[in-house]
């Protein structure tokens, strides 16, 4: 294997570009859907966008996706349920409690999830060091929402329902990636966007406002929805080679720094600023994932591995 290949399929490469595609495209996002402000069809556009570019790539040649087959739509067909029960979710919290409460709920989700590392998926459970800093980056959370808006929650019952489906999408999705054989990273892009677009057909198609938008839509407006869906294909494809990579846990931390460069992001293009505590509070969580360390394999699983089972 050359080193440039070698390279690609290594974890800085993988976290890099997830972590870069995910701060570009909540920016590109801001703009498509101010330009043209049809969230449903922007979603599909990138959803069914993606599944394109994997099938121009393969016809090209630079690429050799997965074909469609019965038995793996039916494994990934909960992915885009999760996925898009996730948004829905998401959004509906966000009507009930401020970004910085939701940030709160966010970052305590790796203290369930590493349980469950070591429950489904066979991780042994964190070093001392690791439970002080999934603790430390819980603390930090709760004291940067503290320090910024008020703390509030008005109905518990989405997040609460957020929580848990959060959870089983950060399990299920890795366990995806063990159990499920494809043939190249893009078979999972592929899947997960075809089966998770399908249903939005339904979405915009009947919302009168959505087609009125598109009908006004302008060429800057083709142009942002076209840059998201570039963006948004490249972070599905980062996103799932960061999956394969990575425990679960891990891989939520590292959604959960993407949520802090957010934040900075917005302290310093908007009129939001930060307290000086509240900026210490975002290091100090900085800080904890930096020193966090993934919890290896337990033996057992690792011996199964070794005699050839999906990693």
């Amino acid at each position: 294997m050359s080193s440039s290949s070698s390279f690609v399929s290594s974890t800085p490469f993988a976290v890099g570009g997830y972590m870069l595609c995910s701060a570009t495209l909540l920016i590109s996002n801001k703009l498509a859907v101010h330009l043209l402000p049809a969230p449903s069809f922007i979603l599909f556009a990138q959803l069914m966008g993606t599944v394109l570019v994997v099938q121009l790539a393969g016809a090209l040649n630079y690429i050799s996706p997965d074909k469609l087959e019965w038995n793996k739509a039916v494994k990934f067909f909960p992915v885009a349920l999760i996925f898009l029960s996730t948004i829905f979710l998401n959004i509906k919290s966000l009507q009930y409690a401020n970004v910085e409460t939701f940030m709160v709920f966010r970052f305590s989700t790796p203290l369930c999830i590493s349980i469950a590392d070591y429950v489904f998926l066979g991780r042994q459970l964190p070093s001392r060091r690791s439970w002080m800093c999934l603790i430390a980056l819980l603390v930090g959370a709760i004291g940067y929402a503290s320090t910024d808006s008020h703390f509030q929650v008005e109905g518990y019952t989405f997040c609460a329902i957020w929580y848990v489906v959060f959870c089983l999408d950060q399990i299920y999705l890795k366990h995806i990636t063990n159990t499920v054989k494809m043939d190249s990273n893009w078979g999972r892009v592929y899947y997960s966007n075809l089966l998770a677009s399908c249903p939005l057909i339904f979405t915009f198609g009947g919302d009168a406002s959505e087609w009125d938008a598109l009908k006004e839509c302008t060429l800057s407006g083709i142009m942002a929805v076209t840059l998201s869906v570039v963006l948004g294909a490249a972070m599905s494809y980062f996103a799932w080679s960061a999956r394969s990579l990575l425990s679960a846990t891990s891989f939520t931390i590292v959604g959960n720094v993407c949520k802090l460069l957010t934040i900075v992001i917005n302290v310093m293009l908007w009129n939001k600023h930060a307290s000086p505590i509240g900026i210490v509070c975002l290091l100090f969580c900085l800080a904890a994932a930096y020193f966090y360390k993934q919890a290896p394999m337990r033996r057992e699983f690792s011996e199964k591995q070794d005699e050839g089972l999906p990693k």
